[in-house]
């Protein structure tokens, strides 16, 4: 298979392009200094332009065509007929995008950036708004390259979360809502039974840091081939499979900020760690999709790292090193403050009722802007608006509000509902784990998650980008993608809490 062996070398290359760009995005969120933003944008534009013409070239199409041909007798599911495959997708979309506009956008999100963490410092949108109206401006011109037959939000959206349509989102979180809102209200007489406070007493940042990489080490998360760094926002980047690499945020006031982030960002890093070693300079050699993904970050910081049974094992070696905070509260106590209901201002402090509000808010905003019936200047107060409107509460300032999410800064239109996607398949598959390995629980619960990573690894991780995402969970779960088990489990688990 002479074409797929040149096919095979030239993908490795632009990979290794890609690569050195998230080393340089890495770098940039974590400790380059912030006179460093112009040089290292311009270093970006010119990596991310290099990668692109390598892969729009003619004579990648060429080798597409030869390697088709060769490996048309293969299994669907061999790595080599999905290789191809999975390349040609990209390579169809890819051909539709100018290299300069692709420059354009790597340097534009890379200041976009550093104006969105001076905005954010300072609490003050309009230092944020001309950078940002610049982003659509150029995501608008992106998705006329792309093309879409029904709503401009689908070109980008298709980026994330492939085949995915707006239309079906919309219907997906309507009928969300209409599940979770009754949910609020049968609650709502009975939040204040449940005392959070505990969470907001003083941890030393360095015990949290410790303690999250201890529960990290179980998981499964191996630090030989990755690392944990501090960011004004919590995130999971992979270089390689053996190079995956996370941050968190320490509030010393607040628990849950360090503790939750690292179990969320370690569960990304523990699906781009389990991606099979053949798909490894490929573009095979990455998650299925953004809500794919976002399952695996969600499964392990909710079903596992809220759960009981999980702090049953956890929670007395927490009180031991906080005492002062923790020993006079009950394991019962504990796992309802960690699991308190109540409309929050930040999205990724929101309770597992509440945080698929937070992500209709960005969604309805993200296609208003974009299809223009909403100015970036009108903006903040158009969230204000949301956020009374779905939850009740109305940010005091724009750091609490429309610049707590570093995602707009980097261009990342299309992207916010793959969150709550990732909610729904999450639970889809954990439950799926326990009826196929019914020790799981009880394996939580004694502080072992090998049972439940090799079930991971073995439907989910290693296939990479091999399928696409509805099609992996039909084939992990011998079901379509369904919402019933993501509110069975809320419903289950709240009464439990509220209504018991």
């Amino acid at each position: 298979m002479i074409q797929l062996t040149r096919l095979k070398s030239k993908l490795a290359e632009i990979c290794d392009l890609k690569g050195a760009a998230s080393v340089l995005g890495w770098d940039q969120q974590t400790y380059m200094p912030p006179g460093g933003a112009n040089a290292r944008a311009e270093q970006l534009a010119t990596l991310e332009k290099l990668s692109h013409e390598m892969f729009v070239s003619a004579e990648m199409g060429e080798l597409l065509e030869g390697a088709a041909a060769e490996v048309s007798a293969l299994a669907y599911d061999s790595d080599e007929a999905s290789l191809v495959r999975v390349t040609r997708r990209d390579y169809d979309k890819a051909r539709k995008i100018p290299p300069a506009l692709v420059a354009e956008i790597a340097r534009t999100t890379s200041l976009g950036m550093e104006v969105w963490v001076k905005a954010k410092a300072e609490s003050n949108f309009a230092v944020f708004q001309p950078i940002l109206q610049k982003i659509y401006q150029l995501h608008q011109a992106l998705a006329n390259c792309l093309g879409f037959e029904e709503r401009m939000y689908d070109a980008l959206l298709d980026q994330y979360e492939p085949d995915m349509k707006t239309s079906a989102l919309e219907e997906i979180f309507a009928n969300l809502k209409a599940e979770l809102v009754p949910m609020v209200h049968a609650l709502s007489d009975k939040l204040n039974s449940v005392d959070g406070s505990v969470l907001h007493r003083h941890y030393d940042g360095q015990k949290q840091w410790d303690f999250g990489t201890e529960v990290l080490k179980r998981f499964g998360y191996d630090f030989e081939k990755g690392r944990q760094d501090k960011s004004v926002h919590p995130f999971t980047t992979s270089f390689s499979i053996n190079d995956v690499r996370i941050t968190t945020h320490v509030d010393e006031n607040f628990l849950s900020s360090a503790l939750f982030g690292t179990l969320h960002e370690g569960g990304h890093a523990l699906y781009d760690q389990g991606i099979s070693p053949s798909l490894e300079r490929s573009p095979l050699s990455a998650g299925a999709s953004l809500g794919i993904h976002e399952s695996q970050s969600r499964l392990w910081e909710n079903p596992v790292g809220r759960s009981l049974g999980f702090w049953k094992f956890f929670y007395p070696r927490l009180q031991s090193i906080f005492p002062d905070s923790l020993a006079p509260v009950s394991l019962e106590a504990f796992y309802q403050a960690i699991n308190r209901v109540q409309p929050s201002l930040i999205r990724v402090e929101a309770d597992e009722i509440t945080y698929n509000l937070h992500i209709m808010i960005r969604f309805e905003l993200e296609v208003d802007l974009l299809e223009e019936r909403l100015k970036v200047a009108d903006l903040p107060a158009a969230w204000n608006a949301r956020m009374k409107d779905y939850l009740g509460i109305v940010p005091s300032k724009d750091a609490e509000g429309v610049l707590q999410d570093v995602h707009w800064s980097h261009g990342l239109i299309g992207y916010f509902p793959t969150y709550s996607l990732g909610n729904l398949i999450s639970v889809q598959l954990f439950e799926q784990a326990k009826a196929e390995n019914r020790d799981i629980p009880s394996q939580i619960e004694r502080g072992h998650f090998s049972g439940l990573l090799e079930w991971l690894r073995t439907h989910v991780h290693r296939h990479g980008r091999k399928f696409l995402p509805l099609e992996l969970v039909e084939r992990a779960t011998g079901s379509h993608f369904r919402a019933e088990p993501y509110i069975d489990y809320l419903k289950n688990k709240y009464s439990e809490i509220y209504l018991t």
